[in-house]
């Protein structure tokens, strides 16, 4: 490694240079990033917890109020995930994951201060609430650098892990800051910001002492942009909206649901258990989907995930409520494991795909071609994470707009967890019609889509 932290020669395909050198460097980023990662997912869904608390600290927000609170940070987090994916190509992995990870300190401090006072009006906590989208921002960014590290038959569980390492972050905050909030006479909502500013200062460090970056990771804007032209993007895109999109939408949601729909006020307590399932079932997603193949894993999340929404919504509508959120709760951890296993398997789909693409045009074409059509599917692999990431992420933004919308229009929420199974259902139709069918082939290369890497 150079003095300036960048890395000249990568070759993780290479099995000597990967034994010697590269699993060594390639797990000490993967540590870090997922460090980093973690407090990235915390600050995201901060407000979903906050939310639930914001009226017992002496502000008055309507249900929809509070649920636009906790879906705005989805909203903005989405969206910079699109300018996140170009960074780490343009700037370089380390460097970037110590700016996202400082980033990190604008919406932790600014809710400290936003919720110390309950005549702060609703378009202040609105535009608190937006910054904390720079936490989702990181996922992308992160996961694309990551893809860089790895070879091809590890990518899928380095990925699940990254991955699942931030996911854990929701978990955490929803555990956590309950009771630190709590702690003490009173309530202290703006503890639920700066107990995180410590860890953000040691992201940062770590990063930039420990982190590397890739000359081979770095490509024109250009070169990135061109995945957007290629259709397998977007059907893969649409998936992850319906698995990472559930995962993210559900884990902002139902701290507020369960308190709508539960008298029970220690029934909110609960919540953490769904990202938590769900972010360990990450890097088992992965796995799977590197034994059996991404769409047939992908495919029996989409069903296990629409059977237990079906399942919620026959519990909500159940005049028996005795024993009501017992089944609510275990009907959602089976939903959460589905999708986390669903966001695994997915993106163990994207490097499959876009290797078989490449693949295939260099064929016949020599030694050459092939070692380029390898460092361009790594690229462009990287590119499709990011993009796929940021249009999954406004899963965050709509499922708990939907609540809302459904709530107001309907007296409850049934409408817009039905209208869930319906997507759902095209996710299914979409897998199998693209990648599952014996006569599906990617351009020149039958059925690598589908088939084990």
């Amino acid at each position: 490694m150079s003095r300036s932290g960048w890395i000249d020669r990568w070759e993780p395909d290479d099995e000597a240079f990967w034994a010697s050198t590269g699993r060594r460097v390639a797990r000490r980023n993967l540590t870090f990033s997922i460090f980093a990662e973690f407090l990235g997912f915390s600050v995201w869904l901060l407000w979903s917890v906050v939310a639930t608390r914001l009226n017992d600290a002496g502000f008055d927000l309507s249900s929809s109020q509070l649920f636009t609170l906790v879906a705005v940070p989805a909203l903005v987090g989405a969206t910079l995930r699109f300018p996140y994916t170009f960074a780490v190509p343009r700037f370089g992995g380390r460097n970037w994951t110590v700016v996202s990870a400082l980033l990190l300190l604008v919406p932790t401090v600014l809710l400290a201060v936003l919720v110390g006072n309950p005549s702060t009006p609703y378009w202040a906590l609105l535009a608190g609430a937006a910054t904390a989208g720079l936490g989702g921002g990181n996922f992308a960014s992160s996961m694309a650098n990551i893809s860089f590290f790895f070879p091809e038959h590890e990518k899928g569980w380095a990925l699940g892990l990254n991955a699942a390492g931030g996911n854990l972050g929701v978990a955490v905050l929803q555990l956590v800051v309950p009771v630190v909030v709590a702690i003490g006479a009173g309530l202290h909502l703006s503890r639920a910001g700066l107990v995180w500013v410590p860890l953000i200062l040691a992201a940062a460090a770590c990063a930039w002492r420990y982190m590397d970056n890739l000359t081979t990771a770095r490509s024109s804007l250009g070169d990135q942009l061109a995945v957007a032209r290629r259709r397998h993007t977007w059907i893969v895109a649409w998936l992850y909206v319906g698995t990472f999109g559930s995962f993210i939408g559900f884990s902002a949601g139902l701290p507020l649901l369960i308190s709508q729909q539960f008298a029970d006020p220690d029934a909110v307590g609960y919540a953490f258990l769904g990202p938590l399932v769900g972010s360990l079932a990450r890097p088992l997603g992965g796995r799977l989907a590197d034994r059996f193949g991404g769409a047939r894993v992908t495919m029996a999340s989409f069903v296990v995930m629409a059977g237990a929404v079906l399942g919620v919504v026959s519990v909500l509508a159940a005049t028996d409520r005795r024993y009501a959120f017992a089944a609510f709760l275990g009907l959602f951890l089976v939903l959460f494991v589905a999708s986390g296993v669903g966001n695994g398997s997915t993106f163990r789909m994207v490097p499959v795909i876009f290797r078989a693409h490449h693949l295939a045009d260099a064929d016949g074409e020599g030694e050459g071609a092939h070692q380029q059509a390898l460092v361009t599917s790594r690229r462009e692999t990287a590119a499709v994470l990011g993009l796929t990431s940021a249009v999954g992420a406004y899963g965050g933004f709509l499922v708990p707009q939907a609540f809302g919308l459904s709530a107001g229009a309907t007296g409850g929420v049934g409408a817009a967890l039905l209208a869930f199974v319906a997507f759902y259902a095209s996710c299914m139709a979409l897998v199998w019609w693209c990648y599952l069918r014996r006569s599906f082939a990617l351009r020149r290369a039958p059925n690598l889509a589908w088939a084990r890497p």
